[in-house]
């Protein structure tokens, strides 16, 4: 088959590979071909030990990953084998099995973060709780089934050190916020793994059905696993033992939403006599690059000791800018992106990198200002936009009539004259029942709110008929024309313009969701749609990476610029009183650093305006600890304003009110100057404002 071939392995990856029975850890450093080594260790348990696909699990944690590992293993071997994520592969498990879980059916919703925290917002609410209390509530809520704790267990537990008087509001809150998705027959994203957990302990029949069918279980970025994962992976492995894990402790960024890196450590004291194989040959990145990994890395001791090499050129040197300010650092950023794609470089080949994304406005005015197409990921994501989430909610209701979440949501989208007081008279008139079942009812006909509703409840009923006579596609589209949800984004500007154009991107996700499984139902689609994540669309269109560096882990790039270098933000502020928090913050700079492959850009600024207001900053450890004092491969360039520190005002010769040419933009005026002479705020005729460095532009004054 074309694509297998053991002799593209190296001997480290070959020794891991055909260790094929028992507990098996291999410790992957950043780019040293894990994808490839767990592709062909499938194939080499189908073709070379005559293992049925059937028998054999591999998990993994981005939708992106699963995608890739799907490819290649089709491409090299037979089809059949289960790849999925964590949660993806939950939801299979839980759509044959949470009928056993009293108040849950197979049609289960799953619901979105936004719908969580409005859940809790409600309920604080009605239990006489500010609502600023609701992101302790979620904390904990989230803390305790990342553990797979019960209620009560945790929150008794939490009481014997923790004097907060609302603890017994919380819990009571998180008891009624259970009770409530259950009525709903829906569930958030930490209890798929959680009910999952539940089901394997309490009905063993359940567990054996899996346990006993996967006699091979590979589990890809291990470090990443919280303990109910962990827990997960134990369970499934307890028939054959044969459990294939995949790791980087440097990598792991996740711990503040669970992820337990000691995991690897735990395996070792889990099972006897496990086998551990480390991989530190890089494919991907040059010597230059990787010597910074290494310096910076060896400063954690939380850490399984290895060493990144490569038999790649030693490459350029990193280039560290120091910026006089946030605009400075943005558009040096931007200028050397569109110097580099002169040279030939794509749009696609680069990434600019920050650790929170409050950096990024500055960044982008850089990126346009320079005409420069990007994409922000990290930010806010396609599926949470309004107008996606409200056709989400629409479509949920056809597959779960228990939905009042999403049917709450609907009721008055477009505008049907239902308000919350109407709402509230509805809730009353149905009791006991779900408003939909109650609006779907004879007795309905009665009351005094069915003018409003007739047509949605009408429309609701004859599209419901025909839901299996549609292809998705089609009756996406009906569902956005019979509802008119497209009629209430109308309009000329350019907001309704942008909301039209997402519901187009919309229907040609679901077009391609189709073609890439064909018998795919409406409730298999929205799983999946809830499952994606904003990193699955990373390298996509041409366009520049602007993004945090946790949504780019597992990614790589030509060209990394990572941005902010300065103590407070990159380590944050609190890293600074916690050596956990700091290691951690550490290892993302690691992950920055190694997504590069042939080029790597620093920069820090001299001052930067933070919490409303402009602030000296100091350079970060991090820079020290890489090594770029050595001048001898680091090449160093900065704003004379800042290397000096003088305060002089770099003399451009334009002032404010010029009217000035610019061979790219056209004609214009300049509308400000910075204080140090610099950066020039120019309002031009044909593309409106733009900012430029006077000391780099090439500007031409004008007479009026």
């Amino acid at each position: 088959m074309s694509g297998y071939d053991l002799n593209s392995l190296n001997q480290q990856q070959k020794d891991a590979l055909f260790s094929t029975e028992g507990v098996v850890l291999v410790t992957a450093g950043a780019g040293s071909g894990k994808t490839r080594l767990l592709t062909h260790r499938i194939c080499y348990l189908i073709q070379e030990k005559g293992v049925s696909p059937y028998n054999i699990l591999a998990i993994t944690f981005t939708n992106k990953a699963t995608n890739e590992m799907k490819e290649r293993v089709s491409a090299m071997c037979d089809r059949g084998v289960w790849i999925s994520t964590f949660h993806s592969m939950c939801v299979r498990i839980l759509r044959e099995n949470i009928d056993r879980l009293d108040g849950f059916d197979k049609h289960f919703t799953i619901i979105a973060e936004n719908d969580k925290n409005k859940i809790l917002k409600d309920l604080l609410e009605k239990n006489g709780v500010d609502e600023d209390e609701k992101e302790k509530v979620a904390n904990h809520l989230e803390n305790l089934k990342n553990k797979g704790l019960d209620i009560d267990e945790y929150f008794d537990a939490l009481a014997e050190f923790d004097r907060n008087k609302n603890l017994l509001i919380y819990k009571k809150v998180c008891h009624e916020y259970e009770e409530y998705l259950c009525k709903n027959n829906a569930l958030d994203f930490d209890d798929l793994l959680n009910k999952t957990l539940f089901l394997f302990h309490n009905y063993k029949d359940v567990l054996n059905k899996y346990a006993q069918r996967f006699e091979y279980i590979l589990v890809d970025e291990f470090q990443d696993t919280n303990l109910v994962q962990y827990k997960l992976v134990k369970l499934l492995a307890s028939v054959h033992g044969n459990l294939f894990v995949v790791g980087d402790e440097d990598q792991c960024i996740y711990s503040w939403r669970g992820a337990n890196f000691h995991n690897i450590f735990n395996l070792k004291n889990d099972f006897p006599d496990v086998k551990v194989f480390k991989l530190e040959r890089n494919y991907r990145s040059t010597k230059n690059i990787l010597n910074l990994a290494n310096n910076v890395i060896q400063n954690n001791k939380e850490r399984l000791e290895k060493k990144l090499w490569t038999e790649k050129d030693e490459g350029d040197g990193p280039v560290v800018y120091s910026a006089f300010d946030e605009r400075d650092e943005a558009l040096f950023v931007a200028k050397t992106i569109a110097d580099l794609c002169c040279e030939g470089y794509s749009f696609s080949d680069f990434a600019v990198l920050m650790r929170v994304n409050a950096l990024s406005r500055a960044l982008e005015e850089g990126l346009m200002s320079f005409q420069i197409p990007y994409k922000l990921y990290g930010g806010f994501k396609f599926y949470d936009r309004a107008e996606i989430r409200m056709i989400l909610s629409y479509l949920s209701i056809f597959v779960n009539e228990k939905d009042d979440i999403s049917l709450l949501k609907i009721i008055n989208f477009p505008k049907r004259g239902i308000g919350e007081v109407a709402i509230q008279n509805l809730l009353q008139e149905a009791g006991e029942q779900h408003l939909l079942q109650y609006l779907l009812s004879d007795k309905f006909k009665l009351s005094k709110f069915y003018a409003k509703l007739e047509k949605f409840v009408t429309n609701y009923a004859d599209l419901k008929k025909k839901i299996d006579k549609m292809s998705l596609v089609e009756f996406v589209k009906k569902v956005i024309t019979s509802f008119e949800i497209d009629l209430a984004y109308g309009g000329k500007d350019d907001e309704a313009i942008e909301r039209l154009g997402n519901i187009s991107s919309l229907l040609s996700g679901v077009s391609e969701y189709c073609e890439d499984n064909k018998d795919a139902s409406l409730s298999d689609y929205l799983a999946e749609v809830m499952l994606k994540t904003d990193s699955d669309e990373i390298q996509e269109g041409g366009v520049v990476t602007l993004s945090t560096i946790h949504s780019v882990k597992g990614l790589e790039f030509k060209i990394v610029f990572v941005v902010g270098l300065e103590e407070g933000i990159f380590p944050l502020s609190r890293a600074a009183f916690s050596s956990e928090e700091m290691e951690e913050e550490r290892r993302l700079m690691y992950v920055a650093i190694t997504r590069a492959e042939e080029k790597i850009y620093l920069s820090y600024t001299a001052k930067r305006y933070v919490y409303g207001k402009s602030n000296p900053q100091a350079p970060s450890r991090f820079l020290s600890e890489l090594g770029i004092v050595d001048r001898r491969r680091t090449k160093i360039i900065s704003n004379d304003f800042v290397q000096n520190e003088k305060t002089e005002v770099f003399e451009s010769g334009f002032e404010i009110g010029d009217k000035i040419f610019h061979s790219r933009f056209g004609e214009g005026r300049i509308e400000d100057i910075s204080s140090d002479g610099l950066v020039a705020d120019i309002l031009f005729d044909s593309v409106g404002k733009k900012s430029l460095m006077l000391n780099i532009a090439k500007l031409e004054k004008l007479e009026d």
